[in-house]
């Protein structure tokens, strides 16, 4: 029961160090989403899923422990850990997706306004919003 219990131990703490991982990835991701540079998005994406895989890989590994060992007095703080910094990710991934969306939309608009889009909003002298009827890049040939 030692070597299970320090085995589950063993296992636990690898998670939580999986967590901080990911949570220093989440954070780079909102770096680089609100500086608008998508450099770094496709390698940020892709070390987030293999770590993603790898905690799911581990959490499926943990489910085969009996369930006694979870509640022993070593095991109960990291389990403790690892809930709130699960929680925090998910929040943390929330917010990137959030920024994710609003950067997206940003720049569709931009897209729309430069292009002439018969849906594109500008702004007049006064400051009124005008929709303009691709009145924006008239008689210009790329």
């Amino acid at each position: 029961m030692d070597d299970q219990l320090a085995l589950c131990q063993h296992k636990l703490e690898n998670q939580l160090q999986q967590l901080n991982d990911l949570t220093l990835i989440l954070d780079a991701e909102l770096k680089a989403l609100s500086s608008r540079k998508g450099d770094g998005l496709k390698e940020i994406a892709r070390e987030k899923l293999v770590l993603l895989n790898s905690i799911q890989k581990l959490d499926k590994e943990l489910s085969g422990f009996a369930s006694e060992l979870f509640s022993h007095e070593a095991i109960i703080p990291i389990t403790k850990s690892i809930n709130e910094k699960l929680l925090n990710c998910k929040k943390q991934n929330d917010v990137n997706a959030q920024a994710a969306h609003q950067a997206n939309l940003a720049v569709r608009e931009l897209k729309n306004i430069l292009i002439g889009a018969p849906s594109s909003v500008t702004y007049g002298q006064d400051g009124a919003v005008i929709n303009a009827e691709a009145e924006l890049v008239k008689n210009i040939k790329a």
